[in-house]
């Protein structure tokens, strides 16, 4: 693991791995969790991602997205050119008497250039792979075809009006086309379109020699008019200069943004979310080519040392934890320019949120299965100390791992804290209300004390009426009524809404509910027990949950609403 000297925090969220070929932005479920739970910027419509391709190193070496970006990039360049062609091409009908053979190979010239730039466009689709020679030769015939048609064009119109109308014509214009083309549209390292631009730049003056040479009548005009040879050097130097100098330009600004895409040794390579505290990408790392999920914190909340306390809180207590349910976290540091981060696992599979939300309530056996699991990582964080203060469905995640279905996963630690740590406890304001309201514990919903490991078996037991029923035990449009249904109102069995729950699983769920902690379950370990005591217990196997997700095509299933973000 490569670990940066300075250390940063972010939320932590759940997504799916469908998100890999769609844009989502974010989505904030339920009245308590748009209030308490930071929405994002844009929450009713669809995010506009940008792949970022650039080239690297200055010998025009070719990466596996440069490769894309020029397969790209000939295309658009080559359909610029055959548009041009086209329409000149209409002009030049409209002209041409075809009363010389010059002429007529000139059109039949300029329709084949016209045909074959076309071709070449339509033939490098989106989806098509293209070796980086067979790239580079397309590159040439985009660009030599014009040219070549450039020199006949020169050719015939400089013989025709010196031995006609005995003048020298000026068609520097023309050559402007394919230089600023290419270097508008070509990726490049500069050195590299140096050479290709300043050979393009030379044509003209080249071409106006060769003809002086191999015509007596326009030999003369040149040496008589030694003006005309030289506003072609100047005119075609300084637009290669521009050509070249804006190459650099061009690539410095993908360079920059290559950077502001990279942490340490990790690509970003898509944003798939963003919350109040942060984006989340999808990322890389650079020599592992391991997926993970990448967190940074907005750079605008950097200033502030208490988000970067808990930035850096959340990362650290995350990874003391080594449980196979909880999130791992692979890495964290600070970029140069002040952007905190860290690095989780990429989790296939989609939070309990967004799992009812699609399916409707889940069976019991596979409630248990996988809250069981839940418990198990809970356990383990209450033994070293740590609460998670927001367990809610959108926070427990069910993936795909190691071959598994239905691996429950924990996530988000953003709120977590140790009981015992008081500089921890003034991260957050005195008096704010920290969690998800529809799935707080009494004792977080009014603050009269300080929440424990109970505080999350309440949690733990909302979620669980959620799974059963499809809904949590309280709802209200405003947030601050279903705080106070926590802190003193009874729920009503989860069996009202769905009459298939069985007794012994309710009754533990109405236990985890019970408005003083000493009343509930006291430790993660006992509700475990109580819920394999459960007669629906160990009936959901990994097995059915790989049927389940096969039949459901979870896995490639795009996702039609933005997954739930936290923070």
């Amino acid at each position: 693991m490569i670990k940066d000297l300075s250390t940063g925090r972010s939320d932590a969220l759940s997504f799916e791995a469908s998100q890999l070929d769609s844009r989502l932005p974010l989505k904030v479920v339920g009245p308590g969790d748009a209030t308490l739970d930071a929405p994002a910027e844009h929450a009713d419509s669809q995010e506009e991602f940008c792949r970022v391709h650039l080239v690297e190193g200055t010998g025009g070496e070719l990466t596996g997205e440069t490769e894309q970006l020029l397969r790209s990039r000939l295309r658009s360049a080559s359909l610029v050119l055959a548009s041009g062609f086209a329409t000149f091409l209409l002009w030049h009908l409209s002209l041409t008497k075809l009363a010389t053979n010059l002429e007529f190979y000139t059109l039949l010239s300029h329709i084949a250039v016209t045909v074959a730039l076309a071709g070449i466009g339509l033939s490098l689709c989106g989806k098509c792979t293209k070796s980086i020679a067979s790239l580079r030769w397309l590159e040439l015939a985009v660009f030599g075809l014009p040219i070549a048609f450039f020199v006949l064009i020169q050719f015939g119109k400089t013989v025709d009006m010196v031995e006609n109308k005995d003048v020298h014509p000026g068609l520097s214009a023309v050559w402007l086309l394919p230089i600023f083309v290419y270097a508008l549209f070509i990726p490049n390292a500069w050195q590299r379109a140096a050479s290709v631009i300043g050979a393009m730049a030379a044509f003209p003056t080249i071409v106006t020699l060769g003809i002086a040479i191999s015509n007596d009548a326009v030999g003369s005009i040149l040496v008589e008019n030694t003006s005309i040879l030289v506003e072609t050097i100047l005119v075609m130097s300084t637009a290669a200069v521009s050509a070249v100098w804006g190459v650099h330009t061009i690539n410095s600004l993908r360079t920059q943004a290559y950077q502001a895409r990279r942490l340490g040794q990790y690509k970003l390579k898509r944003l798939i979310g963003a919350g109040g505290m942060g984006e989340v990408y999808l990322g890389e790392h650079q020599l592992m080519k391991r997926p993970c999920a990448i967190k940074v914190i907005r750079p605008e909340k950097a200033g502030d040392p208490k988000v970067l306390a808990r930035f850096e809180r959340e990362v650290q207590a995350t990874a003391k934890l080594s449980h196979w349910n909880s999130i791992d976290i692979f890495d964290y540091g600070r970029a140069d320019d002040g952007t905190f981060y860290y690095v989780m696992e990429f989790l296939p599979g989609m939070n309990l949120s967004e799992l009812v939300r699609r399916y409707g309530a889940m069976p019991p056996a596979r409630v248990i299965h996988l809250i069981r699991q839940a418990c198990d990582a809970l356990q383990e964080a209450h033994e070293v100390g740590l609460i998670h203060r927001d367990i809610k469905p959108a926070n427990i995640f069910a993936a795909a791992r190691g071959g598994l279905f239905d691996v429950a996963k924990i996530l988000d630690f953003g709120l977590a804290k140790p009981m015992d740590d008081l500089e921890a406890a003034n991260l957050t304001q005195e008096g704010t209300i920290t969690g998800s309201p529809l799935y707080m514990s009494p004792e977080q919903a009014t603050g009269d004390r300080e929440p424990d490991a109970r505080s999350d078996i309440y949690s733990l037991g909302t979620v669980l009426y959620y799974l059963v029923s499809g809904r949590p035990p309280f709802e209200n449009e405003k947030p601050l009524k279903v705080l106070i249904s926590h802190a003193h109102d009874e729920p009503v069995p989860p069996s009202v809404h769905r009459r298939e729950v069985p007794d012994d699983l309710e009754t533990v769920i109405m236990r985890c509910l019970r408005k003083n902690p000493d009343d509930r379950y006291q430790s993660a370990a006992e509700l475990a027990a109580a819920l394999d005591d459960c007669e629906s217990a160990g009936k959901w196997k990994f097995a059915d949950a790989r049927s389940w997700w096969l039949e459901h095509d979870v896995l490639k299933e795009p996702a039609d609403e933005p997954q739930q973000l936290v923070g």
